[in-house]
């Protein structure tokens, strides 16, 4: 329940018992006016009219009852001018001028005729009390909501008859006065005594307790309002509220998903709460799918920034394929350079270098970190090369140049290059050149390391079958492997003994 429906509600309620506690002040004050009231009774010695003021009255009656109010408060303003008028006359037609000047639309004057009426003196203690319930009726609906309260209060705590409706006027006015401490135990006598007990008791109830703080008994309130009308959504949504608010939001999130599921969530934002809530508690692809749901539904709008929104989900998933189409989408919706960055990483987690290279570039060209772009791109380049064959050492310097993870190697280096001087990547994108320029030495080393023990080993072979020609008859190398190395072996060794 907001301030305003509450203002519109008690300025209805002020107006109608206003209305009524008029017609009972009239009543009581005008019953000793008529061809009898003449004739001085003696039981009601003091309290009754002369023959002036008395047919200065009936007449302004008269008129009143014709529709004539202007000139029935003309007519009584002139008999208030009448000599040695009794205090029973004044304040009688003080509570007249009040009455009719109320009809009028004039609340100001029709409140200072009222308070002239007591303070005429004329009145019997019941009759003071109506005119005060009056007054202060009077003063809440003309806006002095504080005012207006503390009298109406203070009849009631003085003994005055408590009606339901005076409690509920008295009640509506210290909420208008945003004083909800006053209006809380008059509220709650209200609800207490209500009998059935309707919606807009417990509204109340849920309204104080809400703006006091007070989420245990709101707590309270709200399930037995939930009980009795289960198909209000708000009760639910305050229900969820009170939970995350009371740091229980996983009970929070429970509601809300039954909800969701039910089907009593519907609008955008209450949709994107239940999407808020998948993310928070982890289950960003549940998150996804309910978002590209309502999007397809069109209960979610599909902008830009829901776009990225749900491709943020979908790569946080790990969920890379769904998320590709989707900012490719908003990226050429926005054309947002963050977004082109996002297509690219999500590219360049599918493995899809040349894509994800196209998507780096928009993005550096759309003013995009360069740095984090090509070392992206680099990465993706040099990933490529462990679906690529290994050099081994069987290969010709030639053929390892030429080799594909020899070409794929320098173009990842070639990009780690181009990352700018001024990014703070400039220095990891330097360890990484030099992380594969180690690889190609590490092969290099290997097979030299290889090769030298290749050529040791068949020295041995060629020397041996040196040592041996005596009694084979003649050089005979068993390794044919080795022949490669003889000349080499030849030009180092024989020519030293022959030169002995």
């Amino acid at each position: 329940m907001t301030s305003q429906t509450l203002t519109h509600k008690m300025r209805t309620r002020a107006a109608a018992m206003l209305g009524a506690s008029l017609l009972a002040v009239a009543a009581v004050s005008l019953s000793g006016v008529s061809s009898a009231a003449f004739a001085q009774d003696a039981q009601a010695e003091g309290r009754q009219f002369d023959a002036k003021s008395g047919e200065a009255v009936n007449n302004a009656q008269t008129m009143a009852g014709a529709g004539d109010n202007l000139g029935a408060v003309n007519a009584l303003k002139a008999a208030l001018n009448l000599p040695d008028l009794n205090p029973y006359e004044r304040s009688t037609m003080y509570q007249m001028l009040g009455q009719y000047s109320y009809e009028l639309d004039r609340a100001g004057e029709a409140q200072q005729y009222f308070e002239n009426a007591i303070s005429a003196g004329g009145l019997l203690p019941n009759e003071v009390d109506n005119i005060k319930v009056v007054i202060a009726q009077l003063m809440i609906g003309n806006g002095q909501y504080r005012e207006g309260a503390q009298r109406l209060e203070n009849y009631l705590n003085s003994g005055g008859q408590q009606k339901p409706q005076y409690v509920d006027l008295l009640v509506n006015a210290w909420v208008q006065a945003e004083d909800y401490n006053r209006a809380l135990p008059w509220a709650e006598k209200w609800f207490n005594a209500a009998s059935p007990k309707e919606r807009k008791h417990f509204d109340l109830l849920n309204f104080l307790y809400n703006n006091l703080g007070m989420q245990g008994r709101q707590a309270d309130i709200v399930k037995e309002m939930i009980g009795r009308w289960p198909e209000d959504k708000t009760l639910w949504d305050a229900w969820a509220s009170m939970l995350a608010n009371g740091g229980r939001e996983q009970e929070a999130f429970e509601v809300t998903k039954m909800l969701y599921l039910g089907g009593a969530l519907n609008d955008e934002a209450d949709l994107l709460k239940v999407v808020q809530y998948y993310s928070f508690y982890e289950m960003p692809f549940q998150a996804a799918e309910i978002l590209e749901r309502e999007m397809n539904a069109n209960r979610i709008s599909r902008t830009p920034d829901k776009l990225k929104q749900l491709s943020g989900l979908y790569r946080q998933a790990r969920e890379y394929k769904r998320a590709i189409p989707i900012l490719e989408s908003a990226a050429s919706q926005s054309g947002d350079a963050k977004l082109y960055a996002d297509l690219g990483e999500a590219l360049y987690n599918e493995g899809e270098c040349k894509r994800s290279e196209t998507a780096f570039t928009e993005a550096i060209n759309r003013g995009y970190d360069a740095g984090k772009s090509w070392m992206l791109i680099a990465n993706c380049r040099y990933d490529q090369t462990n679906n690529l064959d290994r050099l081994n050492c069987e290969m010709t310097d030639a053929q390892m140049a030429e080799a594909p993870i020899t070409r794929a190697r320098a173009s990842a280096i070639e990009a780690f290059e181009r990352v700018p001087s001024s990014s703070r990547e400039r220095r990891n994108a330097q360890k990484w050149v030099q992380f594969i320029n180690a690889e190609k030495q590490a092969v290099d080393r290997r097979c030299e390391f290889e090769r030298n023990v290749e050529r040791e080993l068949c020295y041995q072979k060629i020397k041996q079958a040196y040592d041996a020609e005596i009694f084979t008859g003649g050089f005979k190398l068993d390794d044919a492997n080795c022949t490669k190395f003889k000349a080499d072996y030849d030009s180092e060794f024989r020519v030293k003994i022959t030169e002995e």
